[in-house]
């Protein structure tokens, strides 16, 4: 695979930054609603089992944004250090499609299927 030009450099650092600021602003909305289910409160069982349910899925969304979060900061310093786009495991560009469409990608795709099989 080849390495990135200034070009899909600078575009895929801009689309870093704008993940950064979207995951952020996620989690801001998202805190509230992944804050404890207060059982005292008097509603009803139903209504307190589906509050439960969202905050259960609020908390997991939480956690997805918070690890993607840390790939896109990791990625941010990766630029910084001129390594970006180098696959972390075997130092082999990681190709400018994979990281168009996830641009904090760590490993090239070889890397990231044995990782997913092993």
């Amino acid at each position: 695979m080849d390495e990135l030009t200034a070009a899909q450099q600078r575009e895929l650092h801009n689309k870093l930054l704008a993940l950064q600021a979207e995951l952020g602003g996620l989690l801001e909305e998202s805190s509230a609603s992944s804050q404890v289910v207060d059982l005292e409160q008097p509603i009803g069982r139903l209504f307190r089992m589906d509050a439960l349910q969202q905050q259960a899925m609020a908390r997991a969304n939480r956690t997805g944004h918070q690890r993607r979060l840390v790939l896109i900061e990791a990625a941010l310093l990766a630029i910084k250090q001129g390594r970006y786009g180098e696959c972390r495991r075997c130092e082999e560009p990681i190709g400018y499609s994979r990281l168009n469409v996830r641009p904090e990608s760590p490993f090239c795709l070889d890397c990231q299927k044995q990782s997913e099989t092993s």
